[in-house]
């Protein structure tokens, strides 16, 4: 019974948390240089790790799918591209790249947002008639629902061109059936899924380290506690959307 009444409590103040949140600013311009600091923290401090971690997967799938394929002789080998390519866009660009976020972005949000709670200064701003759902949270889910996006395009393009990479290192196939593979059976609606689950995955991650850290309660060790659960919580429910818009889109 008391599990059922901290689930449902917490789901209550993390639903009255995004109601505040999305109040209208008193000062446009407070709110956009923000959001526009949180998209360079979140945008460009992560680009990096994006990257070098998509190529590398990129190369490995094109390495393991050529290795499948080898010595078969009802299988066109223009069809490792297609499967690389499949691969990345619906699965390995938005969920890894989610996943690598939560990780860096989101326990940085929990504690960013859990050590201005200890040291009183969202209190602070509270006294001072800031809204602090408006201010801290929602212009750190805007900058994620904004980069994140682009990370995980940049993540797919990365990892297609790391398995472009890996087949003219040393592959038994050629580059010329790789890139014919790319191109093979390709359907728009495809991209149009990867960006549906990065526009998903990123307002979990932001949405649900931010209520971690927001709602922090004692000193150093909770806010350890916090950016761990925020975490672990984010890709639970990144796996958990994962499932549901597979499910429901194709």
């Amino acid at each position: 019974m008391n599990i059922e009444f901290n689930i449902f409590q917490h789901l209550g103040k993390f639903l009255i948390m995004i109601g505040r949140m999305f109040s209208r600013p008193e000062r446009w311009r407070m709110y956009f240089k923000e959001m526009f600091r949180q998209m360079v923290d979140i945008g460009v401090g992560s680009a990096f790790i994006v990257l070098l971690v998509s190529i590398f997967i990129g190369a490995v799938t094109a390495v393991q799918t050529a290795y499948q394929l080898y010595g078969t002789p009802f299988v066109p080998s223009s069809y490792i591209g297609l499967i690389v390519r499949n691969t990345i866009i619906f699965e390995l660009a938005p969920t890894f790249t989610a996943l690598i976020l939560a990780g860096k972005v989101g326990s940085n949000l929990a504690s960013e947002l859990g050590s201005m709670r200890v040291t009183e200064q969202i209190d602070a701003l509270e006294i001072m008639g800031v809204n602090t759902e408006s201010y801290l949270i929602s212009t750190r889910v805007m900058a994620a629902i904004i980069t994140i996006p682009i990370l995980v395009s940049v993540a797919a393009y990365s990892g297609i061109m790391g398995g472009y990479i890996a087949t003219a290192a040393g592959s038994n196939y050629s580059v010329e059936d790789y890139v014919r593979g790319i191109r093979m059976y390709f359907d728009p609606f495809d991209v149009q899924l990867m960006f549906i689950k990065s526009f998903a995955f990123s307002f979990i991650v932001s949405s649900i380290s931010c209520y971690m850290g927001y709602y922090v309660n004692g000193g150093s060790v909770e806010i350890g506690r916090a950016s761990t659960k925020a975490v672990v919580y984010s890709c639970i429910f990144i796996l958990l959307a994962d499932y549901v818009i597979a499910a429901l889109l194709l």
